[in-house]
């Protein structure tokens, strides 16, 4: 049994992940800023916001002393905002990067604190394809996006001598609330970019993850993977 960290949890692809590995016989702790979605024997649920540093540290804390360990951490929550620059409002830029890149920063920074004295641990963060694409109208989502990449790649050099691979998934766009009101011909002409011209599925994510997660793949980590066919 592995124990999981997985945010954003009370809908959409982290909902989804913290129930396939529940029904895999793990435990898991999730979050977000609203209420359980959740009801499981084996998972804990924290209402918070994850650029809350004070609350990310209770979190881990708490996290660690129930399941006792944390094997994996799936830097999940998210925001996306598609707006031209010059009408992309601070507060909302504000939001992007708290959530996106101070997020993951926050979470891996205090969970690496649990899984250095394990010796052993996976962080898996999420980018987009929006990052090599270069999509116009999404400079600050993208700008977000890459930095969690520079991140990933930085912090696997940091944490590998501690047994911790960190690496990243960028999925294209995966029906759920983060696309909502993403206009349906900007989601058409990103389709159009990719080799595989379809929407991303669960599946296709956990995959990924799964990968980046298993015992074989001890060797693997600074890595970053797009789907659907994008370089």
């Amino acid at each position: 049994m592995n124990s999981f960290i997985i945010t954003g949890t009370r809908k959409g692809l982290g909902k989804a992940l913290a129930e396939y590995y529940l029904a895999k016989g793990h435990q898991v702790a999730g979050c977000s800023r609203g209420k359980a979605s959740i009801n499981h024997a084996n998972y804990l649920h924290f209402e918070l916001d994850v650029s809350d540093e004070k609350s990310v540290m209770k979190m881990v804390r708490h996290t660690k002393k129930e399941f006792g360990k944390i094997d994996v951490l799936l830097n999940n929550a998210g925001i996306a905002a598609m707006n031209h620059i010059l009408t992309t409002p601070y507060n909302n830029a504000q939001a992007v990067f708290s959530t996106n890149f101070f997020g993951t920063f926050l979470f891996s920074r205090e969970v690496a604190k649990v899984m250095m004295k394990q010796k052993i641990g996976s962080i898996v963060n999420y980018t987009t394809v929006a990052v090599p694409l270069n999509l116009e109208g999404e400079a600050v989502y993208a700008a977000s996006k890459a930095a969690v990449e520079s991140f990933t790649r930085v912090s696997a050099k940091e944490l590998g001598a501690f047994g911790i691979r960190v690496n990243a998934v960028g999925p294209t766009p995966v029906k759920t609330d983060l696309i909502r009101n993403v206009p349906e011909q900007k989601l058409e002409a990103l389709l159009d970019k990719q080799a595989i011209k379809r929407f991303g599925e669960f599946d296709d994510v956990v995959n990924v993850i799964d990968f980046f997660n298993a015992d074989s793949s001890n060797f693997i980590t600074g890595q970053v993977i797009y789907l659907g066919g994008v370089i």
